[in-house]
C-alpha cells in the first residue's frame, strides 16, 4: 500500500468540474458512475468518493486539505487491478449489508429524522411530534412557539443561536454550528476579493467592512450611527443638538442703578440659623466627647519622618499634550505708575488718605499696597507681601474654575421696565413754596380743610395752629386744655360744617376755629353738635349700668370761647383718629388699650362702641373704606379687613414687613399703601392678591407717613431721613391692567432732629400741592 500524497489530492480535486461540484453541493447528493470510476481507475486515480466530496468543498472555500484529513490513508497499487476490483466489490457488499440493517432514508447521520405520530400521542390537546435524538432514541417535541409583538422574545432575535461558544472550532467546516434543534447553520456564501474591493470603492449605504463572526454577514450601520462614530473620533459631543458652551447672559452688571431690578422681599431663610449646620456641630461635639475625635492631637515622630522625606515630584513626568478643553490661565496685570519706586506726585497719598487706608478693612481698600517714593532703586526694601501674593496667585490658578465666556453687551436699561418720563406726568410738586414757622416743638400732625383754604397743624408744644394756604400766614393758635402734645388732627369731610377733630393725650376735642368760617357754617356746626345732647340724655335713662367705653363731656365756658364744642374722655392715650366719609362717625386708636383699642363714635347721638372685645396685637392704624361699609385695621404685620354690615372678617392682607407705621386707602377703594419702620412702602391691589403688588425701598430710614391724593394719580411717602418721595400711581379701571407706579421727585428741605425727620404729610384737596410737618418745628408747602 502506498501513501497518498498532497499532490495526488490536488490532482483529484482538479479533475472534477467546478460547476458540477457546485450543483452537487447544492443538492447535497453525490453519485459516482461505475463507468467513470472504472475510467478513473484506468488512469491511476482510484480515490474514494467521500474524499473527492471533501476536496471539492475545500476547493470552493479556497482551502487545501492535508493528508491526515482524508478518510483513506492508503492507496492501492495501480498494477493490482484484480485486487482493486475484488476489494471494491467487498466494500459494496459491506455497504449493502449495512444499508439493509439501517433505515435507507437516513443519509446524513447528523440530521435527525422527523417521524410524525398520530393525534393520540398528544398531551393536553397540543400536537406533538417525535424526532430521533443524538442517541438514536425517539424524542417527543412540541412545535416552536411563535412569539408575538407583545412578547419579550420578539424584541431581540439573534441571527445565530449557537450560543456563547468558541467559533474558531468551526473555521475549517462549512457550517457555523448547530441550532436548538440540532440542525446545521450553514456559513453564508463569501464573495471574492475583487467583489469586496469593488464594494469598498463604490461605498454602498451602511458599508463598514466589518464581518459579524456569529453570523458571517457584513455589519451595516445607519447614517445616525455613522455620524455618532465620526463625532466621537473628532472628540465632539455625540449629540449634534447639544451645546455645552452657551452664551453667558450677564443680567446684573456692576452699574449702580437708581432703582432695584428686583423688588422681592428677602427670604426668611437668610436670617434663620441653619438646622443642618446645628446637627453637624452636635455630631462633632458628641464625637469629641466619646473620644472618636481628638482635637489638637500631637503628631507622631514617624509621621514627621515620612513627611520630611524629599523626593522628586517630576521624576517620572511624561510630556502630555494639552487637552482640547484646556484653557490657559489669565495673565497677571502689569504694574502701573503707583507701583514704581519713584511714582509721580499725584499717585502719592496724603496723610489723611494714608490713615483712611490703614483704618479700612483689607477687602475695602482700593489697592493692596501703599505707594512710596525712594531716592534710588538700591534703597528699595524687600516687599513683605510677596509670598502672600504668590500664594494667593497659586490658589487662584488651581482652585478657581476657568470658563470662556462670550459676554453679551446687554444694556441694563433694557432690563428695567419701560416707564414714561416724569416730564410727561405733570403736575406734581417740585419745589417748596412756603415755610410756616411758629411751633416751638415737633409738628406731629396736619390736615387741610375740605375747601382747601385752611391748614390745621398740631405740635408737641400743646397747640393747634390754623394757617392760610395761599399766603402761609398763621390765622390763630389754640392751646389744648391739658397742655398735652397734639398727636392727630382731622377735618370733617362734610363741607357744610367746619368741624375739626383733635386728639391730645386721653381726650378727643371737636372744635370750630373762631373767625375762619361764615356764620351760617358755624351755626350748622353747633346745631349738629347740640342734637346729640338730647339723644344722650334719653339713652342715659334707658341704658344699663354697664360702664361706657368713653365719656361725652360738655366743654367749659372758657373752652367754648376758644372754639371747643365737645370733649370725649378715653382711658388711654389716643394715637390716631379718622372720619367716616359722611362725617357722622369717626374712629379712635389706642395702641395701649385692649378692649378700648379701637372705638367707633357717632357724633349725632353722642354714642361710642367697641366693635372688638379683644384686639390681635398692637393696633397701628384704622381707616374707613371710601365707598363701602368696610373697616381696615392694621396691626404690626397684618391688615385685617372687616365687613361692618355682616360684622365678620372679610380677608387678611400679609404685608411682608416687620412693623407697619402708617396706612392710606386709594379714593377708588381697590388699592392700599402702607409704610413700615423697616424703610419699605408696599402697594396692595385688593383685587389681585393678599400680598403686596409692589414693594418699594427708596428711603434710608423708617417711613413715617404715606398719603394718596383724592383727585390726582399721585401718592407720597415721608421718612426719618428728612426726604419726601413723590410717586405717580395710575390705577386703571380695566382689571386686566396693573397699576402704573413711576417715581417722580425727591423733596428735601426738612432737617433731621434727634433721628426724626418728616413726621406727617397731607395733600391739598383740590390742587397737586403737598404739605409736610417735620421734627424741626416747621411746616412746608410743596407746589
Amino acid at each position: 500500500m502506498l501513501k497518498r500524497t498532497r499532490t495526488q489530492a490536488k490532482a483529484a480535486a482538479k479533475t472534477a468540474s467546478v460547476a458540477e461540484a457546485q450543483d452537487d453541493l447544492l443538492s447535497d447528493d453525490f453519485e459516482i458512475n461505475d463507468e467513470s470510476a472504472d475510467e478513473g481507475s484506468e488512469h491511476g486515480s482510484d480515490i474514494p468518493e467521500e474524499d473527492i466530496k471533501r476536496a471539492i468543498e475545500a476547493a470552493m472555500r479556497g482551502e487545501i486539505l492535508e493528508d491526515e484529513e482524508l478518510d483513506s490513508d492508503e492507496l492501492v497499487p495501480l498494477s493490482d487491478e484484480e485486487d482493486v476490483g475484488s476489494e471494491q466489490e467487498a466494500k459494496e457488499e459491506d455497504d449493502a449489508s449495512k444499508a439493509g440493517s439501517e433505515d435507507p432514508s437516513e443519509e446524513d447521520p447528523d440530521v435527525d429524522e422527523l417521524v410524525f405520530t398520530d393525534s393520540d400521542d398528544s398531551e393536553d390537546g397540543d400536537s406533538l411530534f417525535t424526532v430521533t435524538g443524538a442517541d438514536g432514541e425517539p424524542r417527543k417535541m412540541r412545535p416552536e412557539i411563535q412569539a408575538g409583538y407583545e412578547s419579550d422574545s420578539s424584541t431581540e432575535e439573534a441571527g445565530n443561536t449557537v450560543g456563547n461558544i468558541d467559533l474558531a472550532l468551526y473555521d475549517a467546516l462549512p457550517h457555523l454550528g448547530y441550532d436548538i434543534n440540532g440542525k446545521r447553520i450553514m456559513r453564508p456564501a463569501v464573495g471574492k476579493a475583487l467583489d469586496a474591493l469593488l464594494e469598498t470603492m463604490e461605498g454602498s449605504e451602511g458599508y463598514t467592512g466589518i464581518t459579524d463572526r456569529n453570523t458571517g454577514l457584513d455589519v451595516k450601520l445607519s447614517e445616525s450611527e455613522l455620524d455618532i462614530i465620526k463625532r466621537i473620533k473628532r472628540a465632539e459631543m455625540p449629540d449634534a443638538d447639544y451645546n455645552a458652551y452657551e452664551d453667558y447672559v450677564d443680567y446684573f452688571s456692576g452699574v449702580v442703578e437708581q432703582s432695584a431690578l428686583s423688588g422681592a422681599t428677602e427670604p426668611k431663610s437668610r436670617f434663620v440659623p441653619s438646622k443642618h449646620e446645628q446637627k453637624r456641630v452636635i455630631r462633632i461635639v458628641r464625637a469629641i466627647r466619646e473620644g472618636r475625635i481628638v482635637p489638637n492631637k500631637p503628631v507622631s515622630t514617624q509621621s514627621d519622618n515620612k513627611r520630611l522625606q524629599h523626593y522628586d515630584v517630576w521624576e517620572n513626568e511624561v510630556a502630555v499634550p494639552d487637552h482640547i478643553m484646556n484653557i490657559p490661565a489669565p495673565k497677571m496685570s502689569l504694574p502701573g505708575h503707583a507701583e514704581s519706586y519713584n511714582p509721580p506726585a499725584e499717585y502719592l497719598p496724603s496723610k489723611e488718605e494714608e490713615e483712611a487706608w490703614l483704618a479700612a478693612d483689607p477687602e475695602d481698600r482700593d489697592r493692596d499696597f501703599m505707594p512710596k517714593k525712594f531716592a534710588s532703586l538700591r534703597v528699595v526694601p524687600g516687599y513683605s507681601d510677596l509670598l502672600k501674593e504668590r500664594f494667593e496667585r497659586c490658589l487662584d490658578l488651581y482652585l478657581a474654575p476657568r470658563v470662556r465666556r462670550n459676554k453679551l453687551n446687554i444694556d441694563p436699561e433694557s432690563l428695567v421696565p419701560k416707564l414714561p418720563s416724569p416730564q410727561d406726568l405733570r403736575p406734581f410738586p417740585t419745589k417748596c413754596s412756603h415755610i410756616m414757622r411758629g411751633h416751638t416743638g415737633r409738628v406731629r400732625c396736619l390736615h387741610a380743610s375740605p375747601d382747601g383754604n385752611f391748614l390745621a397743624t398740631g405740635s408737641d408744644d400743646g397747640t393747634v395752629k390754623f394757617w392760610e394756604v395761599l399766603t402761609g400766614r398763621c390765622l390763630s393758635s389754640v392751646p389744648m386744655p391739658e397742655k398735652e402734645p397734639v398727636l392727630a388732627v382731622r377735618w370733617s369731610p362734610n363741607a357744610k360744617v367746619g368741624l375739626l377733630l383733635v386728639s391730645a393725650g386721653e381726650y378727643v376735642y371737636l372744635m370750630t376755629p373762631p373767625l375762619l368760617f361764615s356764620d351760617e357754617i358755624e351755626m350748622e356746626t353747633k346745631q349738629a353738635i347740640q342734637t346729640g345732647y338730647a339723644y344722650q340724655a334719653q339713652q342715659t335713662q334707658t341704658a344699663a349700668k354697664k360702664e361706657p367705653p368713653c365719656k361725652w363731656l360738655k366743654p367749659t365756658d372758657s373752652q367754648q370761647d376758644q372754639g371747643f364744642l365737645l370733649v370725649l374722655a378715653v382711658r388711654k392715650q389716643i394715637k390716631q383718629v379718622d372720619w367716616h366719609r359722611r362725617g357722622d362717625y369717626f374712629s379712635t386708636v389706642c395702641p395701649d388699650g385692649s378692649a378700648s383699642g379701637i372705638l367707633i363714635h357717632q357724633m349725632s347721638k353722642h354714642a361710642s362702641q367697641a366693635p372688638f372685645a379683644k384686639t390681635k396685637g398692637a393696633i397701628q392704624s384704622v381707616l374707613f373704606h371710601p365707598t363701602k361699609p368696610v373697616l381696615f385695621v392694621a396691626s404690626q404685620r397684618y391688615i385685617r379687613v372687616y365687613d361692618l354690615q355682616k360684622q365678620a372678617l372679610q380677608r387678611t392682607l400679609q404685608s411682608g414687613v416687620r412693623w407697619i407705621s402708617c396706612m392710606s386707602i386709594h379714593p377708588g377703594g381697590d388699592n392700599l399703601i402702607i409704610g413700615s419702620y423697616d424703610k419699605k412702602l408696599a402697594w396692595f391691589d385688593l383685587d389681585l392678591s393678599p400680598r403686596p403688588y409692589k414693594t418699594l425701598k427708596y428711603h434710608t430710614k423708617a417711613v413715617r407717613a404715606v398719603q394718596y391724593h383724592d383727585r390726582y394719580p399721585l401718592f407720597a411717602s415721608s421718612a426719618d431721613d428728612g426726604t419726601i418721595q413723590c410717586f405717580h400711581g395710575q390705577v386703571h379701571s380695566d382689571l386686566s391692567k396693573n397699576a402704573l407706579i413711576v417715581p417722580l421727585k425727591i423733596l428735601k428741605g426738612h432737617a433731621v432732629e434727634q433721628s426724626l425727620g418728616v413726621l406727617e404729610i397731607c395733600w391739598h384737596t383740590k390742587q397737586p400741592w403737598l404739605f409736610s410737618a417735620g421734627a424741626d418745628g416747621t411746616v412746608r408747602m410743596w407746589t
